[in-house]
C-alpha cells in the first residue's frame, strides 16, 4: 500500500466533512473528477457549485454528470472562481470546497490559475465555511507563474488565525519536478 498522493488525499479529507444535503464548491471544475466526487457526496438533496473559465472543461464535466445521473444537484458556471461570492447568499454555509491550481490537464497550458483570483475566492469561501468544513487547495507549481501563486497561497494560509482555523500541508518532499501538495483549511 502506498501513501496517497495530494489529489487522492483531498477526496479523503472532503469525504470526512461533506455529506448528504450539503452545499459545496468546486472552484476549478477542470475534467470534472472532483465535481463528480462532490455530487456523489452531497447526494440528490445537496448542491455543488462549480466554476471554470474554459468551455471545454464545463462541457466535458456536464457530459459526465448527465451520464452518471448527477446533473440535478450541480450548477456549473462559466466564470472564474473569484466570483464565487456572487453565487452564495448571506446565509449559505458550505461544508467544503476544492481548488486544483495550475492548468487543465490536457488543456491549454497558458490558461492557469492566478494568486490574486485564487485568494479572492478563498477569502470569500472562508466567510461561508461552517465549523468542521474544509477548503482544499491542491497546489501545482511547476508552470510559469506557479511558484508565485504557490508562495502567495502558502503565505496566506500560514497567516490564518489558529483559534479559528487549522491548516494542514500534505505532500511528498522527495520527488522531482515540483510535485503537487495539498493545503487543507478547516474551520474550528
Amino acid at each position: 500500500m502506498n501513501l496517497p498522493n495530494a489529489l487522492t488525499y483531498s477526496h479523503t479529507l472532503l469525504g470526512e466533512c461533506v455529506g448528504p444535503g450539503d452545499t459545496v464548491v468546486d472552484a476549478t471544475v477542470g475534467n470534472g473528477h472532483d465535481t463528480l466526487f462532490l455530487a456523489n457526496q452531497v447526494g440528490p438533496t445537496g448542491h455543488v457549485i462549480g466554476f471554470d473559465v474554459q468551455t471545454a472543461a464545463l462541457t466535458a464535466t456536464q457530459t459526465q454528470l448527465t451520464l452518471t445521473g448527477l446533473s440535478a444537484q450541480v450548477d456549473l458556471h462559466a466564470t472564474g472562481h473569484e466570483h464565487v461570492g456572487d453565487y452564495l447568499d448571506d446565509t449559505t454555509q458550505i461544508a467544503g470546497a476544492i481548488f486544483n491550481l495550475g492548468y487543465l490537464p490536457g488543456g491549454d497550458k497558458t490558461v492557469v490559475t492566478q494568486a490574486a483570483t485564487t485568494l479572492t475566492a478563498v477569502k470569500s469561501l472562508l466567510q461561508h465555511l461552517r465549523r468542521g468544513g474544509r477548503i482544499i487547495l491542491v497546489v501545482y507549481s511547476g508552470h510559469p507563474g506557479g511558484m508565485d501563486e504557490r508562495n502567495a497561497v502558502v503565505d496566506f494560509c500560514q497567516a490564518l488565525p489558529q483559534k479559528t482555523y487549522q491548516v494542514l500541508q500534505y505532500g511528498f518532499i522527495n520527488q522531482i519536478h515540483h510535485p503537487p501538495f495539498l493545503l487543507a483549511i478547516e474551520r474550528r
